[in-house]
């Protein structure tokens, strides 16, 4: 671990008053600035305590999460997700309104590679190796995790560092699986974005596809007319 990387690892899964990336502080500055209404600090994970999935995205959406103060809720990725979620058996509601309505997820968890906001939705690589201690310290406190389900390629590249795995040994392609050890498995899918959905890089059948398998890689129940064999690539 290099010494900048030493001073940013914060010992914490989560710190709302985090200023470690300068430039996302001051984007949240101006953020609360502009849109006083908006939760516009880092968004904690959110989910099962105990979960045997666990979903990392990219950062937090500007007007969505950002907004709401909940992961992929508030903006267009969180339509796919929380429908595709409800109908796998793990989320109590199939739309995610606020950080204070009643959905709930069982046996999953969702967490950001980047917690705040980037300008543009786009995380400086600095940024992204900054926000990893907070995820390697959750995923540390997260000893019954079977499957890590990836959501893009910055995700995949995140849960790999936050193991402190090579990423060459572990491409990144959709629908890929990975056996990162006897009882953990790392999952690949393109993110839940609006262009990947609009451009039908993403579709429902797809994601519905990758969620069954890590459904059944996590020991549980596939969701109702999804067949145990999919067309994923394992290595």
């Amino acid at each position: 671990m290099t010494a900048a990387r030493a001073r940013a690892a914060p010992g914490a899964v989560y710190d709302p008053h985090c200023r470690r990336c300068p430039r996302l502080a001051a984007f949240l500055d101006r953020t609360r600035r502009q849109h006083p209404d908006y939760f516009a600090r880092p968004v904690p994970s959110f989910g099962a305590a105990r979960p045997r999935i666990l979903i990392v995205g990219l950062a937090p959406g500007m007007h969505g999460a950002n907004r709401t103060g909940r992961p992929f809720t508030g903006d267009h990725a969180g339509i796919l997700l929380y429908s595709a979620l409800h109908e796998a058996g793990l989320a109590s509601r199939a739309v995610s309104k606020s950080a204070h309505d009643a959905l709930r997820l069982r046996h999953a968890r969702i967490a950001n590679s980047v917690k705040c906001v980037p300008p543009e939705n786009r995380p400086l690589p600095a940024e992204i190796r900054t926000c990893n201690a907070f995820l390697a310290a959750e995923m540390g406190g997260l000893r019954q995790v079977a499957v890590y389900l990836a959501l893009g390629r910055v995700a995949h590249t995140a849960v790999l560092m936050a193991l402190g795995l090579p990423a060459a040994r572990y491409p990144f392609a959709h629908g890929r699986e990975h056996r990162l050890d006897a009882t953990r498995w790392l999952l690949d899918s393109y993110h839940c974005s609006r262009y990947n959905t609009a451009t039908r890089r993403l579709t429902p059948a797809m994601f519905a596809a990758v969620l069954a398998r890590a459904c059944e890689r996590a020991g549980l129940p596939l969701p109702r007319g999804q067949p145990r064999e999919e067309r994923l690539q394992r290595v």
